[in-house]
C-alpha cells in the first residue's frame, strides 16, 4: 500500500493533464487483446512497411557485434552529412553537418530536450494552437509559461504574434511552430516564414518548427522549410523525422537542423540524458535518405488516395469536411447533434460501440474540442468499413442524444 506522505510527485506533474492519446490507445489495445477487430483511425502510427532496402541494411549491419556498442550521442558523422545533403537537394539550404545538424531519438524527444536547453521559469513560449501535446508540455515541463495562439490566416496569426510581443514584459522567448500542421494539415508559405523571421529578429525570440510531415503533401502542393527563408538560421531550428516519410515510426530516429548555438545547447542536454540511436538504425537512415525518394512519393500518393476515400465517406454522412493539403490525418468538426457530447465522449462511444478508434480534438487543447482527428493509416477498405460502423452507431445514438442521455 502506497504511503502518500512518502511517495509524492514533483510539482510539475500537477500541470500535466491525462494524456488522451495514451488513453485511447490503451482502450484500443485492450479490445484487440480480447480478440476484437478495432479499426484504427486514431493514432498516426504507420502500418505500411519501411522501404525494403532500409530493412535489409538494418538486418545486415545488426549482424556486426561492433554496432551493438554505445553510438555517438549526436548522430554518426555520415548520417549528419546525409541530412545536410538532403536539405541542400530538397530545399537549397546549405548546412554545416558538424555544427548545424544533430540526430535525435525522434522529433518528440528532441523537442522535449531542446526546451530544457532553451527555456525555464519566467520564460514565455508561444505555441500555435490547436497543438500536438509535446509542443505545449515540453515547455511546461521545462518550467516555462505557455500562451496558445489560435491558428488563423497567416496575416491574422502574424498580427497576433506581434501583439503578444508588444504586450508581454518580458517578451516571449520562443515560438513553437508546426508546419505542415498536426492536426489540421495546414501548410505555411515562405512569405509567412519570412514574416516570422522578421518578428523574431525585431523582438528577440527563437523559433522552432516541427517539420515532421515535410514530404507528406497532396494535390501538387509542397511544404517549404523554415530554413529556406534568408536569416531563419539566425533565429531558429527545424526538426525532421524518419517516422512519416519512410514509415520508420518505431525506429525512433529524427534530427534537428539550423542555428549552431541552439544545436550546441541540445547536444549538451542530450549528452546527459541519452546515448543516441542504435547504430544500425542510423546506417539504415543513411540508405533511406540517399536511395528512397521514390518511396516517399509513393507513400504520399497512398495517403492522398486514403484521404480522398475518408473525405468522400464523411461527406456522404453529411459531415462538413475540408480536404487537408498535407499530413496523414483529416481534421473534421463533429456535426450536431453529436457535437454537444464533446470530442472525448464521442471518441469513447465510437470505440465502445463501433470498434473504431478516433482521436478526440480535445487532446490538442480546448481549441480542438468538437473536432476529431482521423488517421489515414488503414487501407481504403478498412477506412470505408470504419466509417460504415460509425454511421451505424450514430444512427443508434441519435435518439439518445436528442433525449439528452
Amino acid at each position: 500500500m502506497t504511503d502518500e506522505k512518502t511517495i509524492r510527485f514533483a510539482e510539475r506533474m500537477s500541470q500535466l493533464p491525462p494524456y488522451l492519446f495514451g488513453m485511447i490507445n490503451k482502450m484500443k489495445m485492450e479490445r484487440r487483446w480480447n480478440g476484437e477487430d478495432v479499426i484504427d483511425l486514431g493514432m498516426g502510427n504507420p502500418v505500411d512497411p519501411a522501404p525494403e532496402t532500409v530493412i535489409e541494411k538494418l538486418c545486415d549491419v545488426a549482424q556486426d557485434p561492433k554496432t551493438h556498442r554505445y553510438p555517438v550521442a549526436g548522430g554518426m558523422r555520415n548520417l549528419r552529412r546525409e541530412i545536410a545533403l538532403y536539405y541542400q537537394r530538397n530545399y537549397q539550404v546549405d548546412l554545416d553537418s558538424e555544427n548545424e545538424v544533430i540526430c535525435t531519438i525522434g522529433s518528440k524527444e528532441g523537442i522535449s530536450h531542446l526546451c530544457l536547453a532553451l527555456v525555464g521559469p519566467g520564460d514565455t513560449v508561444l505555441v500555435a494552437a490547436p497543438a500536438f501535446p509535446i509542443h505545449v508540455y515540453a515547455a511546461v515541463i521545462a518550467g516555462a509559461s505557455v500562451i496558445r495562439v489560435p491558428i488563423a490566416s497567416e496575416d491574422e496569426f502574424v498580427a497576433r504574434i506581434t501583439t503578444m510581443c508588444e504586450s508581454l514584459t518580458p517578451g516571449p522567448r520562443l515560438l513553437m511552430l508546426n508546419y505542415p500542421h498536426n492536426p489540421t494539415g495546414t501548410l505555411a508559405s515562405r512569405d509567412f516564414f519570412a514574416q516570422i523571421v522578421d518578428l523574431a529578429k525585431r523582438y528577440n525570440f527563437m523559433v522552432v518548427n516541427d517539420f515532421a510531415y515535410a514530404r507528406i503533401t497532396f494535390d501538387g502542393y509542397t511544404a517549404p522549410s523554415f530554413l529556406e527563408v534568408p536569416g531563419a538560421i539566425d533565429v531558429g531550428v527545424e526538426f525532421g523525422s524518419f517516422s512519416k516519410s519512410y514509415n520508420m515510426a518505431g525506429w525512433r530516429v529524427g534530427y534537428c537542423v539550423g542555428n549552431p548555438k541552439i544545436i550546441e545547447g541540445l547536444g549538451r542536454i542530450k549528452g546527459y540524458y541519452d546515448y543516441g540511436i542504435f547504430s544500425p538504425i542510423q546506417i539504415a537512415g543513411i540508405v533511406a535518405m540517399r536511395d528512397c525518394e521514390e518511396d516517399i512519393a509513393a507513400q504520399a500518393q497512398l495517403y492522398q488516395s486514403r484521404r480522398d476515400v475518408m473525405c468522400e465517406g464523411l461527406e456522404r454522412m453529411g459531415w462538413p469536411v475540408e480536404k487537408p493539403k498535407a499530413g496523414m490525418f483529416v481534421w473534421v468538426k463533429i456535426p450536431e447533434p453529436w457535437c454537444q457530447m464533446g470530442s472525448l465522449k464521442f471518441a469513447v462511444e465510437m470505440m465502445e460501440r463501433a470498434n473504431v478508434a478516433v482521436t478526440p480534438g480535445a487532446g490538442f487543447g480546448e481549441e480542438g474540442d468538437g473536432y476529431l482527428r482521423l488517421a489515414l493509416v488503414e487501407n481504403e477498405n478498412r477506412i470505408r468499413q470504419g466509417l460504415k460502423q460509425m454511421r451505424r452507431v450514430l444512427s443508434e445514438m441519435e435518439p439518445e442524444v436528442a433525449a439528452g442521455q
